[in-house]
């Protein structure tokens, strides 16, 4: 048998005294558990050194005589075997159990396992170990689920909304479904509104909440909705991704929806509700003929049934407790309905327009190849980028038409012609004031014509420095020559050389008479003979 030293026997009782789990002390000290539990006792017991060699007690066997109690004779009213306490293993008593009710309020409080355990032995002097509470407090925790918070919101705060499955619909012609049930239910008063489509679409949707509003006679501050696809494109708790139409449609009313926690319908229990009532109490064993018949129905069930019954929760009329306290401070409804629109994505052309409904719309250069998000109405046709921002707005067009906003034409790929004579004139003064002059001079002689002209103009810029254009434009203005030929010809002259002119009489330049003297024979004219 293993015979621990003093000192190994007196760190035991040490760390058991502070607290230590005999798990924990046999890790510490390189020991067995079952070696640290012969100098401890048995579990629960006084801490204290057990002779060297005692036998280790023997945990009584489940459905032994010490760990139940002996069955009653056949005949007895003696109650059965309770069952096993929280934390505690067939044949083991939990150290724990003796402060059961402590612990349990605690943990309503919100209390962890160690604070307890740190309360234990502070205030009521408990001898088990950590570990132990530990494991008595997560097996407790697992029996005593807290229960759900109720929240009832301020009248005018809230509607929740829900699907459901409507009553079959059989049309004359043979054809079955059963349509989808939209039901609004105002959080404060539980006043409702129910109406059935054939499909639960974006459009579908959004119809069925604005009549809803105009049914009441207002709008809450928010809408409970869960994640359905026709109104949340990406599941998220903390930031959810709403259908655009969808947000457009709550910028319109002034509301805002909030959808619940995936998985978690009792964050909208009172439209959960509302939706079995209306299915149990309106729809059920019933049959029609088309979906209006059923939505006709479904109005004067509100009226008559569902607005004149006592609440079983507010113990109040529904249409009662509406009028009084929630009808007053619902918010005003927007002067006009909700825009009607289809939308969709597209891709720009090469060309930069994108096509609907076979028409074509231009938008800025930049988005060349880019997916955007389209919207169309009877008379207008709006365009946004990725964030949903708007680059484009055209009025609509019937199919093959064409409708490109000016603006939208990158400046590398813009007629001059387009820009117009006035543009092309002060491009030219740019030039210098003989250029200026002589195209203003050249378009009020040739007219419209003369748009080529100056267009052939500016295109000299490219080529020839400002200063030969100016001198040419300057000869083309002096002799009154308007054609483009001819101040190109001007261009590729050569400057005229200056012209001297040569005086006959200077103090440098001797008379004619000195040369006739020296060579009479050739001066032969009678008057220098003369005056010889």
């Amino acid at each position: 048998m293993n015979i621990l030293t003093v000192n190994e026997q007196q760190s035991i009782r040490t760390l058991a005294e502070r607290g230590w789990s005999r798990r924990r002390i046999a890790r510490e000290l390189g020991l067995h558990r079952e070696t640290v539990g012969r100098y401890l006792g048995p579990a629960g017991a006084s801490t204290g050194a057990v002779a060297a060699g005692a036998a280790k007690p023997a945990i009584p066997p489940a459905g032994s005589a010490d760990s139940e109690p002996a069955i009653p004779p056949p005949g007895c009213d003696e109650p059965k075997p309770a069952i096993p306490p929280a934390g505690s293993v067939a044949g083991r008593r939990s150290a724990c159990e003796p402060f059961r009710a402590f612990i349990e309020a605690g943990l309503v409080q919100g209390l962890s396992a160690q604070r307890l355990f740190q309360d234990l032995r502070s205030e009521h002097g408990f001898a088990g170990g950590y570990d132990a509470v530990k494991r008595y407090v997560r097996a407790l925790g697992a029996s005593m689920p807290l229960p759900f918070r109720r929240m009832e919101m301020a009248p005018g705060e809230e509607v929740q909304v829900d699907y459901g499955q409507g009553a079959w619909v059989i049309e004359p012609d043979g054809t079955r479904y059963r349509p989808h049930l939209l039901r609004l239910v105002l959080s404060a008063s539980r006043k409702g509104y129910t109406e059935a489509f054939r499909r639960q679409t974006t459009e579908s949707f959004i119809r069925g909440m604005e009549n809803g509003f105009r049914a009441f006679g207002g709008v809450t501050a928010t809408v409970v909705i869960d994640n359905l696809k026709a109104a949340v494109k990406r599941v998220d708790w903390f930031d959810p991704d709403i259908n655009p139409k969808v947000r457009d449609f709550a910028a319109h009313y002034g509301t805002v929806f909030l959808p619940t926690r995936p998985a978690m319908p009792r964050h909208k229990g009172k439209v959960e509700a509302g939706v079995k009532y209306a299915q149990a109490n309106a729809l059920r064993g019933r049959k029609f003929t088309s979906l209006s018949a059923q939505n006709d129905f479904l109005l004067e069930w509100e009226r008559t049934i569902a607005d004149t019954r006592i609440h079983g929760t507010t113990r109040k009329q529904v249409a009662v407790l509406f009028a009084e306290v929630e009808a007053p401070v619902l918010r005003a409804l927007p002067a006009s309905l909700f825009p009607v629109f289809e939308e969709g994505r597209r891709t720009v052309h090469r060309d930069g327009h994108v096509e609907i409904q076979r028409a074509y719309y231009s938008v800025p250069p930049e988005y060349l190849g880019h997916e955007l998000w389209v919207r169309w109405e009877a008379r207008l046709v709006r365009i946004f980028d990725a964030q949903m921002n708007l680059i484009a707005l055209h009025t609509r067009h019937d199919p093959g038409a064409f409708s490109t906003d000016p603006a939208h034409i990158h400046t590398h790929k813009r007629r001059i012609i387009e820009r117009g004579a006035d543009w092309l004139l002060d491009r030219a003064s740019q030039v210098g004031q003989a250029t200026g002059g002589w195209a203003r001079a050249m378009y009020a002689q040739r007219g419209p014509a003369g748009i080529r002209v100056l267009q052939g103009l500016l295109s000299m810029v490219e080529d020839h420095a400002p200063g030969k254009i100016e001198r040419a434009c300057a000869r083309a203005l002096e002799f009154g020559a308007w054609r483009l030929r001819d101040l190109r010809a001007l261009l590729d002259a050569q400057p005229p050389q200056t012209q001297f002119h040569f005086v006959a009489e200077h103090p440098l330049i001797r008379p004619l008479a000195d040369y006739a003297a020296l060579s009479p024979d050739c001066f032969h004219d009678p008057d220098l003979s003369q005056n010889a």
